[in-house]
């Protein structure tokens, strides 16, 4: 059982064991620094006692006191009156002696979740991998070791433990594991370059990296770029083709050391943080986002609730888990006993066969995996037993996609969210009646992002000037805001921008919207020039930079082209220097050798820029000529 106290763990997790590796010689895992324990205080003197005063006299309402001298009559002011919420507040009955006690309250907490479902159903299948099986009781036990492990070496309350890799049985640990320690996971998306994983590990002081070997490449380029030198986990997956080890050790080596039996610890606070998660912004660099346990906790209890998900669902990853947590879904599936079977890559066929050989019921992804899904050749289709709950983000599925989805056996969710809601925070709830519309009038009622989850406090379209409510008549345009329990923390470090993100109470998402008649958010726009692409945020400042960095260009804009596949796909405005010459294929493969294939431009237009009165691209203008580039 873990306490409900705080502690890095049991007394016999103080010191590392030190154990013999077979066959090969291993090098010590080293400690990460500690900080420095702070200097006992001596004992203080004892103060002398007060001296006594006389009682004052109590002065009355309405009444005034005289109080005579030889020189002078000074007349003392009346007391303040007591305000009547004030005299309420100390006679309320129900605030004296119920006090919380450990009897009454703990904090919340989504580690709760695992050990309950452990004890509850030790033998239901916790985890799906290629031939790889792992029961709640056994995922339970690992998790343990891991926090054992991390605690052997000096992490902590307050301590970043960051991961990379794909969805792989890992990858779910680590979601426990490192929360279990009170440190606090930051799961670095895969698709980043060295440059980026080296400032994100500077930026949150990551303790330890954990990491798959299939991308030893860029976390070694990243490593030699970075200040901060964290111990190096290696991921031995059997699956990855690539066998190069970086690390101090491996995954199984490092666990081996810890102890199933772990005596983990509650948070002492539920607004302690459990991960950290990276998003991009309208600069360059990302800003962390830090998400609580209370959060956690209640965004997978809404992910339980708005869904319908019911007891022992099996759900296949194709939504990254490094991607808001997967939307919290790694607790929520511990929440109800759910099975997760893992997949490194999505790709067609392995999607048709693992929902067809493990009978999956529920799965969530972006508009790609639903293009994955209905273009599979006949080939690589095979027919599904059960319907399929799909849960799906970022650009509105079209009518001819929903329509395509049913004819297989699917039901498409539409919801909407950001890093800083924990994911999912509007959901387009359904209504039976919609059932029976024509299908381009469900795919319409469908494409709304919807209203909030229960768990959100308030989701709503407003002014951001007079910050009131527009209409709701489905045309006039405001920022879509948040707030309540499943809204960030803040911005790691980043105060201003964490006032900025909460002014006037609400968090400002930066999107556009407008709101219908039934109280369902729409978007329009988005005020943020970020493009969605594939459910991933690609900053186009930083795209900018790049294209102007090459030497024939003089001035470039990105803009978000629709996508079909992808929800959209950056694509490049570009003025050439008088007498340089470029192609956009010289223009693409500069990008490609400084960005992340993913944040590459697929299309390049060479024309001047659109300018306003002030010098600044005008936008709006550009992402009109792109839908016709």
């Amino acid at each position: 059982m873990a306490k409900r106290k705080t502690g890095k763990g049991s007394s016999k997790s103080k010191a590392p064991a030190k154990r013999k590796v077979a066959a090969k010689a291993k090098k010590p895992v080293r400690r990460v620094a500690k900080k420095a324990a702070p200097k006992k205080a001596s004992s203080p003197k004892k103060a002398p006692a007060p001296k006594k005063l006389a009682p004052k006299p109590i002065a009355r309402p309405g009444l005034r006191r005289s109080v005579k001298s030889r020189t002078s009559v000074t007349r003392l002011a009346a007391p303040r009156p007591v305000s009547h919420k004030t005299v309420l507040a100390a006679h309320n009955i129900y605030e004296r002696d119920l006090d919380k006690t450990p009897a009454n309250f703990a904090a919340l907490t989504p580690l709760q979740f695992i050990e309950r479902t452990a004890s509850v159903y030790p033998d239901h299948l916790a985890l799906i991998h290629g031939e790889r099986r792992q029961t709640w009781a056994e995922t339970y036990a690992r998790c343990r070791r891991l926090a054992s492990a991390l605690v052997k070496v000096g992490i902590g309350v307050g301590d970043t433990v960051a991961i990379m890799a794909p969805n792989i049985p890992e990858m779910y640990e680590a979601h426990f594991g490192v929360p279990m320690t009170g440190g606090v996971l930051n799961s670095l998306n895969t698709r980043l370059d060295a440059a980026m994983v080296a400032f994100i590990i500077d930026h949150s002081e990551t303790k330890v990296l954990l990491v798959d070997r299939e991308y030893h490449r860029v976390v070694t380029e990243a490593l030699a770029i970075a200040r901060t030198q964290p111990l190096v986990v290696d991921i031995d997956d059997p699956a990855c083709e690539d066998r190069a080890q970086i690390g101090d050790t491996t995954w199984e080596e490092f666990i081996a050391d810890g102890d199933p039996d772990f005596a983990w610890a509650y948070p002492s606070d539920e607004w302690n943080a459990i991960t950290l998660n990276y998003t991009s912004g309208t600069t360059g660099n990302p800003k962390g986002v830090v998400y609580s346990h209370r959060g956690a906790t209640l965004s997978s209890y809404g992910n339980a609730t708005q869904w319908p998900i019911g007891l022992h669902p099996v759900y296949l990853w194709t939504l990254p888990m490094f991607h808001c947590n997967g939307w919290c879904f790694p607790w929520t599936l511990a929440l109800v006993a759910g099975t997760s079977v893992c997949l490194r890559r999505p790709a067609a066929k392995p999607i048709f066969d693992a929902l067809a050989d493990n009978d999956v019921s529920h799965m969530c992804g972006a508009p790609i995996i639903m293009q994955l899904i209905i273009g599979a050749t006949p080939a690589e289709r095979r027919p599904l037993n059960r319907r399929v709950e799909f849960m799906t983000a970022a650009s509105p599925p079209p009518a001819a996609v929903l329509e395509a989805l049913e004819k297989q056996n699917f039901r498409v969710t539409h919801v909407y969210g950001l890093t800083e809601v924990y994911g999912p925070a509007t959901i387009c709830s359904w209504h039976r009646e919609w059932d029976a519309l024509p299908a381009h009038d469900r795919a319409r009622l469908k494409a709304r992002q919807g209203v909030r989850y229960a768990a959100q406090d308030g989701a709503t379209v407003m002014d951001p000037t007079t910050m009131k409510e527009v209409p709701r008549d489905g045309t006039t345009m405001g920022e879509v805001m948040f707030r309540g329990n499943i809204t960030m923390k803040g911005y790691l470090k980043n105060p201003a921008a964490t006032r900025d993100a909460f002014a006037n109470g609400w968090f400002h998402s930066g999107d556009l919207g407008v709101m219908h008649e039934d109280g369902y958010i729409e978007l329009r726009d988005r005020s943020k020039d970020i493009i969605i692409s594939g459910g991933e945020n690609i900053s186009t400042i930083e795209v900018e930079g790049v294209i102007i960095a090459h030497p024939a260009v003089a001035n470039a804009a990105v803009v978000a082209k629709p996508d079909e596949k992808w929800g959209e796909t950056p694509c490049a405005f570009v003025m050439l220097k008088p007498g340089a010459t470029a192609t956009a294929e010289d223009i693409i493969a500069h990008c490609r050798a400084n960005l992340a294939g993913f944040k590459c431009p697929r299309y390049v237009v060479f024309r001047d820029l659109p300018m306003t009165s002030t010098g600044k691209v005008q936008k709006f203008v550009l992402r009109e000529w792109a839908k016709a580039a």
